[in-house]
């Protein structure tokens, strides 16, 4: 297959994958109406490390395990299982199209404002002016102007996780020389797995086979669908069309994900959403195309 036809398809593949990745918020929305939470994120991860086997056989990469990469898988882990906990109740009390709009598009900025703080890294002109609109972004679609309603509702949810994915994505980075990413996401859902299995040991987790066909639709569309192959498409795109051209794609997310609630869960779309999130996207636009300006 020549360069062009081959970008092409990976193209497509993203497009889909940004498509399911939309869609994952909307599924989760119909689980929180159906089980608790425990129950629902060990069965989450556990299908997702059942759907990583055949990946694990397709890309036939020698496992290498170290005592570095092992600390990445630990430390992700345990961001991933907050992640999931905190988009539950976000979810369940708020809008799957704000909490995507909003985690999405947030959770870059937080990136950049971790790595600062963290790592004291520089940035220059045009990238503090991307990050200023940004948080005028972030101001608009949490609605800060009214700290109460802040508080009381699924927002602060919804930051907590873009901060929180922002650390998932430092350490995904920073894993990158110690273990293949396949490899990475795979045992970062077993362990998940078996830790939300001794929290949630005592709860019925047969319960779920007593759900009918929109549980299941829904539960397998999250783990499998949302998660492993959109993040396997994802990775395997970085690689042939470059991490910033890969990473434009995101910008799609947020609009299929308004898209399946309204179309899916009759949800309306809120102006403050799509007016805040659309800054804050500009300004992460803003941000990764002038990293190499001075």
């Amino acid at each position: 297959m020549n360069t062009k036809k081959e970008d092409r398809l990976y193209s497509w593949l993203l497009l889909l994958a940004m498509l399911l990745w939309g869609g994952g918020w909307t599924a989760l929305k119909i689980l929180t109406k159906e089980m608790p939470m425990d129950i629902i994120i060990f069965w989450r991860f556990f299908l997702m490390s059942l759907s990583f086997l055949p990946l694990l056989y397709f890309f036939k990469e020698p496992i290498k395990l170290t005592k570095k990469s092992l600390s990445f898988i630990a430390s992700s882990s345990i961001l991933n299982i907050a992640f999931m906990v905190s988009s539950f109740f976000g979810i369940k009390y708020g809008l799957a199209g704000a909490g995507s709009v909003i985690i999405t598009s947030l959770s870059p900025l937080m990136t950049v404002i971790l790595m600062i703080l963290l790592f004291k890294n520089h940035i220059n002109k045009f990238q503090t002016i991307g990050l200023f609109l940004g948080l005028v972004g972030g101001y608009i679609i949490l609605e800060l102007n009214d700290l109460s309603l802040f508080f009381n509702g699924s927002n602060s949810y919804f930051l907590l996780c873009a901060i929180i994915w922002a650390g998932v994505t430092i350490l995904s980075q920073k894993s990158t020389p110690h273990i293949h990413p396949v490899h990475y996401s795979f045992f970062i859902s077993v362990v998940a797995t078996v830790a939300s299995f001794f929290y949630a040991y005592d709860a019925d987790l047969m319960l779920v086979f007593k759900q009918g066909w929109e549980f299941w639709v829904s539960l397998i569309y999250l783990a499998v669908f949302g998660q492993t192959i959109a993040t396997t498409i994802f990775f395997m795109a970085s690689g042939k069309l470059g991490s910033q051209r890969t990473s434009s794609f995101m910008f799609l997310v947020p609009i299929f994900a308004l898209f399946s609630a309204w179309l899916i869960l009759d949800e309306q779309m809120q102006t403050h959403i799509i007016i805040g999130g659309a800054i804050s996207m500009f300004a992460v636009y803003f941000i990764n195309s002038s990293k190499n300006r001075n």
